[in-house]
């Protein structure tokens, strides 16, 4: 569905902030801009390459995301699947660095990925416009992340790609490490050296019920505190302060001030109290919390041809039911209908 370009640039008119019902202003956008994954992690997948719901245009997400974008989102996180497999990514990237956010200052601009892509694209995408990126990687030796991955070869191909975003310049550079408990949390010390060795963020997720498979349990989980005592015995650590209300990482750096270490712990200690969060799915339905129960179908008005104004008013009122948080852990919790590769990290 082609956008001309007078529609696209009419959504910049600013228009009321998003807030949800908790008084909660909501500034951060992630867009799946597919669910295809060249990966087959262990902890996320067990499909196939293809993806599994369609993917929109790419001047289909710059609509629906400028609409967001003229409501107060001021950072734009793009995912996938992975999103370097986007023909068109770079073009976009393009677009979306030259919006101007509500308070006047650019887009905040970032992308997720798996890296095995991202040697080759690192430079583009920064000429393109784009701040920072995150690589999910969850070992720091071959064997372990290729076991992971089911990708020969791929260890050494995602350490090129994070060479290449930091020659770049996509800095602060992060690393993702899922943990689960007897698969590769014997990694926590290495990835704090890697984190010194590497000039770059690594932050440890805790494992959440998101994977396609039913593999999640509470033992599997290794929590905030067990990985904090293990690198602190290897060399001490200093709690840094958030740098705002909404961080998700609890961070620190080392005793000598060389490398940062960040914790990702929705399981153990729940931050939903200060979420400022929302979704957009490959094919277009917003997402108010990674464990929603409902989807709402943005890309569906856009379609039947619904105008800016009415969606932006769909847009408001659904970010009001935003839920005040998940229920993981708790009796009668359900996973969410579709898995994190499907939701978009």
């Amino acid at each position: 569905m082609a956008v001309s370009s007078p529609e696209i640039s009419s959504i910049l008119t600013p228009h009321p902030r998003l807030t949800d019902s908790h008084g909660r202003i909501i500034h951060d956008l992630r867009v799946s801009i597919t669910d295809r994954c060249n990966y087959k992690c262990v902890y996320c997948r067990t499909g196939e390459m293809g993806a599994q719901y369609p993917e929109l245009g790419i001047d289909e997400y710059l609509r629906l995301i400028k609409l967001f974008v003229s409501l107060g989102i001021s950072k734009v996180r793009l995912t996938g699947g992975e999103p370097l497999l986007r023909r068109g990514l770079v073009d976009l990237v393009r677009q979306l660095s030259a919006l101007p956010t509500l308070t006047g200052g650019p887009l905040d601009l970032a992308l997720t990925t798996n890296g095995h892509l991202l040697d080759e694209l690192a430079a583009p995408l920064k000429a393109a416009g784009l701040n920072r990126v995150t690589v999910s990687m969850d070992a720091v030796d071959a064997p372990t992340f290729e076991r992971i991955t089911h990708v020969p070869g791929s260890f050494q191909t995602v350490l090129a790609g994070i060479r290449a975003a930091r020659a770049a310049g996509l800095t602060p550079l992060k690393i993702n490490c899922v943990l689960l408990r007897g698969f590769n949390d014997s990694q926590i010390e290495g990835f704090a050296r890697f984190a010194r060795e590497e000039n770059v963020v690594v932050r440890f997720i805790e494992f959440m019920p998101l994977e396609e498979g039913r593999l999640w349990t509470p033992e599997i989980v290794v929590p905030l505190a067990e990985i904090v005592a293990r690198i602190g015995r290897l060399l001490p650590l200093v709690k840094l302060p958030p740098r705002e209300a909404s961080e998700t990482a609890q961070r620190y750096t080392f005793k000598d001030g060389v490398g940062e270490i960040g914790i990702i712990a929705p399981v153990s200690q729940a931050f939903c109290g200060a979420c400022s969060r929302v979704r957009l799915t490959s094919d277009g339905k917003i997402r108010t919390c990674l464990f929603s129960q409902v989807e709402h179908d943005l890309y569906g008005r856009l379609r039947s041809g619904e105008t800016n104004a009415e969606l932006r008013t769909y847009i408001l009122r659904t970010v009001q039911e935003k839920e005040a948080r998940h229920h993981m852990g708790e009796p009668g919790f359900l996973k969410p209908s579709r898995s994190m590769v499907h939701i978009g990290g």
